[in-house]
C-alpha cells in the first residue's frame, strides 16, 4: 500500500517532525517569527511578528497540531517517494521546495489582501502547499494509477483525484466555507507544480524548442 521510503522523502518527514517537536517546547515569542504573516502587519494582538522573507520557507515545516502533521506527512510519503524514484533526489527536492514557497506566496497575497480590506490577520503554517504540489505531480506522471484516498471509499484514478482536490480547494477558497484552512496555498502548490513540470518538459509557456532553420538553397 505504501511506497518504499526514499532518502529525500525521509529527510523531509524527519525535518517536519523535528520542527513540530520544537514547537512544543519553544515559546510563541520564538515560533511566531517563523510562521507566515501578512504583509504590512506589525502584530495585531501578537506584537512583534511582521512578515519576513524566510517565513515563505520556514512556515512550511510547522504544523498546528498532531493531526495536521500526520495527514501531511502521510501524503508526503505516499506521493513523494514515487516522484523521488522517478526524478531523482535533487530534482524532487527542487520541485517540493518550489511548490512549498510558491504556495506560500499565493497564501501571502490572499491574507495580505484580506488584511488590507480590514479583515482579520492570522498566520499560516503547514506543509499542505508542498503536499498538494506532490499530488499534482503524481497525477501528471501516473494519471491512470488507482488508489484509495480518505475520505473517498473506493478506488479512483490519480488524475481524477487531482481534479477533485483542486476543485474542492477552489470552491472552499472562493466561498470561505471552510475558514482557517489555506485553500489558496493548496491551489498555489498545484499551480507552481504544474508550471515546474511544464518547464522541465519544455512545454508552453516555457517552450524551449529552437525555431526551425530556413531551408537550404543552392546558388548557381
Amino acid at each position: 500500500m505504501f511506497p518504499r521510503l526514499l532518502p529525500v522523502t525521509r529527510a523531509l518527514l524527519i525535518a517536519n517532525t523535528a520542527v513540530f517537536l520544537l514547537q512544543m517546547f519553544l515559546t510563541r515569542q520564538i515560533t511566531g517569527a517563523f510562521e507566515l504573516w501578512p504583509l504590512n502587519f506589525s502584530g495585531y494582538d501578537l506584537p512583534g511578528f511582521p512578515f519576513m522573507p524566510w517565513q515563505l520557507l520556514t512556515s512550511g515545516f510547522m504544523h498546528g497540531d498532531f493531526g495536521h502533521l500526520l495527514f501531511n506527512m502521510l501524503a508526503l510519503w505516499v506521493f513523494g517517494s514515487p516522484l523521488e524514484a522517478t526524478w531523482g533526489e535533487r530534482r524532487f527536492l527542487t520541485y517540493y521546495l518550489v511548490c512549498l514557497v510558491g504556495a506560500n506566496l499565493c497564501q501571502l497575497a490572499v491574507t495580505s489582501f484580506i488584511v488590507a480590506q480590514g479583515g482579520p490577520a492570522y498566520p499560516s503554517l503547514g506543509a499542505s502547499g508542498g503536499v498538494f504540489g506532490l499530488l499534482l505531480g503524481y497525477g501528471m506522471l501516473f494519471p491512470n494509477n488507482r488508489m484509495i484516498i480518505f475520505p473517498i471509499p473506493f478506488e479512483i484514478r490519480a488524475r481524477t483525484l487531482v481534479i477533485i482536490y483542486g476543485a474542492i480547494a477552489l470552491l472552499f477558497g472562493v466561498t470561505g466555507w471552510q475558514p482557517g484552512v489555506g485553500h489558496f496555498a493548496h491551489l498555489g502548490g498545484m499551480v507552481f507544480g504544474w508550471l515546474m513540470i511544464r518547464y522541465w518538459r519544455g512545454q508552453p509557456p516555457f517552450d524551449r524548442r529552437k525555431p526551425p532553420r530556413p531551408p537550404l538553397r543552392s546558388v548557381r
